[in-house]
């Protein structure tokens, strides 16, 4: 079983880098990846929490875009940290991040030092205003602080600056990394051909793999997704997408409790590695 979704503390997850690959081996994980958003931060403190914990730490971030239906989600594997034309891009991202997350906080009337706090010192998003919100007593829980203040069209919403698909994969395929579109069901585009030919392009654009074993799916949802993948070369990844406190139904590995990614997918994924 492996775990090719999650996110810590270096961007919107409530759990240190490292507590990553323990989570995960406590699981039953080989393989787990550290995807967080916009960064790379996290990976070398996750890469020795793998390393002492015995299994093995895939290196990877998360991208948004920006498409016609909204935003779009890439999981970018192998890529690490330093130079490089996606690296250097999210560096620019991190920057364009922390410019809007002042304009949150000031929308909120929360000091930017305490959402600052909040996320550990690095890479605050809503979650973290979210969880102060509710700490305020403002709002019941992380959903319903985004119900009420921080989802698209309410009042504490701020855009951020997104990439377009053909750059974020052109990026990824120059890093050495490989691209995949995570839960593609959240483009909610309403049929499985409007789907199938999102995708398509995507992948002649670049894609690698479509994220079909996703926690939050179910059985018959992944068995559709892994078989789109299928008919057009793609690989099949999976993962719970565990963000901590602020996703509580989502755990390393297991999802909400029925996740169980199959260990050769990594491999089939590492097979499309530029």
């Amino acid at each position: 079983m492996i775990d090719l979704h999650t996110h810590s503390t270096a961007s919107d997850g409530s759990d240190a880098p490292a507590r990553i690959p323990e989570l995960a081996a406590a699981a039953g994980c080989k393989a787990v990846a550290l995807t967080d958003h916009d960064r790379l931060d996290g990976i070398a403190e996750a890469r020795a929490s793998a390393e002492a914990v015995g299994i093995e730490l895939v290196s990877g971030c998360e991208i948004s875009c920006e498409v016609e239906a909204g935003t779009m989600h890439v999981l970018v594997y192998f890529v690490e940290p330093g130079e490089g034309p996606l690296q250097d891009e999210l560096l620019r991202l991190q920057d364009e991040r922390d410019r809007r997350n002042e304009v949150m906080a000031r929308v909120l009337d929360i000091p930017y030092g305490e959402l600052v706090a909040e996320a550990g010192g690095r890479g605050a998003g809503r979650p973290h205003a979210a969880a102060i919100l509710v700490r305020r007593g403002l709002a019941s829980s992380i959903q319903d602080a985004f119900d009420k203040f921080l989802a698209k069209g309410r009042p504490g919403y701020v855009e951020k600056e997104r990439l377009t698909p053909a750059v974020a994969l052109g990026l990824a395929r120059a890093s050495g990394g490989v691209p995949v579109l995570a839960h593609p069901l959240s483009l909610e585009l309403g049929s499985t051909t409007a789907l199938e030919a999102t995708v398509r392009e995507l992948a002649g654009l670049g894609l690698g793999g479509l994220e079909a074993v996703y926690g939050r799916y179910s059985p018959d949802e992944r068995s559709g997704l892994a078989d789109l993948a299928g008919r057009l070369g793609l690989a099949v990844t999976g993962g719970s997408d565990h963000h901590g406190t602020y996703k509580p139904d989502l755990s390393v590995g297991t999802g909400r409790g029925d996740l169980c990614v199959p260990d050769a997918l990594l491999d089939e994924l590492r097979s499309g590695a530029a």
